[in-house]
């Protein structure tokens, strides 16, 4: 970083250590200086800490929240860089108080659809427990299920539900779906049937969740829904952590009341190292990557420091 520069720019949660060449940063020397940081803080006070000395901060999507409280604390802080389109973990209120501009860059659901699905296949086949016998020398321990002829039910019906809805017909899957404000007429144009949630819970084989989460999301599954599902079913979560109850969720695989899950989102992130996630047998868990991909990756990195320059440019004339 140079010493020189008359901006500092923190680039956070870069957990690959792969920010740097994701984009031509370059375009940025004897502006800004970038400093990456590979590691990952929780508490606020440490980010706080961290982050006193800069004037942009660049997050990869929820991964640092930036709250009320920490931004409130970052007297320099001018703007904020966020990846896709949105951010939840983002104060916006108290940033517009502080004087701080918060940016977004482009995004593509393609990479979540794509690890929802294998998700859904590796868990339906037992790939993860099939390739570990193999590895140890064995062969051919469990039977795997049919996803043809079987139900996928779908909570959640947006841009991602409806891509998996057309591959679900496309692996001969009868599709259903729901949400608080789904109609009979988009689910149909989906190709899906509208039902209850209960009536999605009791008949799915398969039940995928495509929610974002809100006051109205959290907590959404819980014992009550997972107690409907048939235990030849399996859950699948590439959305957000808290709209399942993980407590539950743990319960009913514990105790073989459904026949599997296979979740990419969790609570705490990133999770707790004695997390019963990391261990439950039949539970197929990925650290939160569904939008890690090289494509995406460079198209956040490289529309990140596009931003970056808009506002150096601006606030060369004076703007903000």
């Amino acid at each position: 970083m140079s010493t020189q520069a008359p901006f500092r720019i923190a680039v956070l949660d870069d957990y690959q250590d792969v920010a740097l060449t994701m984009a031509d940063w370059s375009v940025l020397d004897g502006r800004a200086g970038v400093t990456v940081f590979n590691d990952h803080l929780a508490e606020p006070d440490a980010v706080v800490a961290r982050l006193q000395p800069f004037d942009v901060v660049c997050v990869m999507r929820e991964r640092t929240p930036l709250t009320r409280a920490v931004i409130e604390r970052l007297p320099k802080l001018r703007l904020i860089a966020s990846t896709a389109t949105g951010n939840a973990s983002i104060d916006l209120e108290a940033a517009e108080k502080q004087g701080v501009q918060v940016v977004h860059t482009g995004y593509s659901s393609a990479p979540t659809v794509e690890l929802t699905w294998a998700l859904i296949l590796a868990s339906a086949r037992n790939l993860i427990a099939e390739n570990a016998v193999l590895r140890d020398g064995g062969w051919q321990r469990q039977i795997g299920d049919d996803l043809a002829g079987r139900t996928l039910g779908l909570l959640g019906l947006g841009n991602i539900g409806a891509a998996l809805a057309r591959i679900g017909q496309a692996f001969g899957m009868k599709v259903i779906a729901w949400s608080q404000n789904l109609t009979a007429e988009r689910a149909a144009s989906a190709g899906a049937e509208l039902v209850t949630k209960e009536e999605l819970f009791r008949q799915a084989d398969i039940v995928s969740i495509h929610l974002r989460l809100s006051g109205r999301t959290r907590g959404l599954v819980g014992a009550a829904e997972l107690a409907l599902m048939k235990p030849t079913a399996r859950l699948v979560n590439t959305s957000r952590g808290p709209i399942v109850v993980e407590a539950d969720l743990v319960a009913a695989l514990e105790g073989g009341k459904i026949a599997g899950a296979a979740v990419d989102v969790f609570d705490q992130e990133p999770l707790p190292p004695d997390h019963p996630f990391r261990s439950l047998p039949n539970l197929l868990a990925t650290p939160h990557i569904g939008y890690v991909t090289r494509g995406l990756y460079e198209r956040f990195y490289r529309d990140t420091v596009q931003n970056i320059v808009h506002w150096l440019d601006r606030s060369a004339v004076g703007g903000r």
